[in-house]
């Protein structure tokens, strides 16, 4: 008996039932990660429609003159060599931006995750701080500035770093501390210390946190915690 559908077609139907259940299944993952942090069910619901919500969020912050300048481009036609000089189509400004579902709100849980690890003592903030400063110091030297893109940092390197610090200096507390330095190692390591690099790619608008739900930020502080 012949299929009625044509071929390919329930591969494709398959393929968009995935993506229609993504947000579902992502939803469900940093609702698991917030309730670890000690967040209650409305609490970690109300974040994580924040976070999705607040990655279409751009807020701008600060604006970046640059002069336009000329360029050249080597160009090879019939086994010939010849430089082109063009005018580089660039903006006169950029715009530095933070992301609210990114940057923002991520920072909020730390800072407040911060203040419950201070009320537990003197030593398990040291730890905490030991962590993120251990993960700053790896993102600062693995990020990369991109042309066009902005600045790279594979994702699982951060978590890795932020829940191994965790492990180690501070077990007891180990979703909370890695939570901390999984936000903050990535936002000031690969985001706050590369500034000046930034401003030298004349993109037109740089946001921090500006990949929202997927950026660098969130991923790593989501992913440290559910491995913590």
């Amino acid at each position: 008996m012949r299929s009625q559908f044509p071929p390919g077609c329930i591969s494709l139907i398959f393929f968009f039932f995935l993506i229609a259940i993504m947000p579902f299944f992502l939803a469900d993952v940093f609702i698991s990660a917030l309730a670890k942090l000690g967040l209650n069910p409305q609490q970690a619901v109300i974040a994580v429609i924040g976070i999705f919500a607040g990655s279409f969020v751009n807020i701008p912050i600060r604006r970046f003159k640059h002069e336009q300048t000329s360029g050249s481009e080597d160009m090879s036609m019939y086994g010939l060599s010849r430089s082109f000089f063009y005018n580089q189509n660039q903006p006169d400004t950029t715009v530095l931006a933070v992301n609210l579902g990114g940057c923002i709100i991520p920072c909020i849980i730390a800072f407040y995750q911060v203040d419950l690890l201070a009320k537990q003592g003197a030593y398990v903030l040291w730890m905490c701080l030991l962590a993120v400063v251990i993960n700053i110091v790896v993102c600062q030297r693995m990020a990369k500035p991109i042309k066009n893109l902005g600045i790279a940092l594979p994702s699982l390197i951060p978590s890795l770093v932020a829940v191994v610090s965790a492990l180690l200096l501070a077990p007891q507390n180990a979703p909370s501390v890695a939570f901390v330095s999984g936000v903050l190692g990535p936002l000031v390591g690969a985001d706050l210390l590369h500034l000046k690099e930034i401003k030298e790619l004349k993109s037109g608008i740089a946001s921090i946190g500006g990949a929202g739900t997927f950026d660098g930020i969130v991923i790593s502080g989501i992913l440290a915690t559910l491995l913590a």
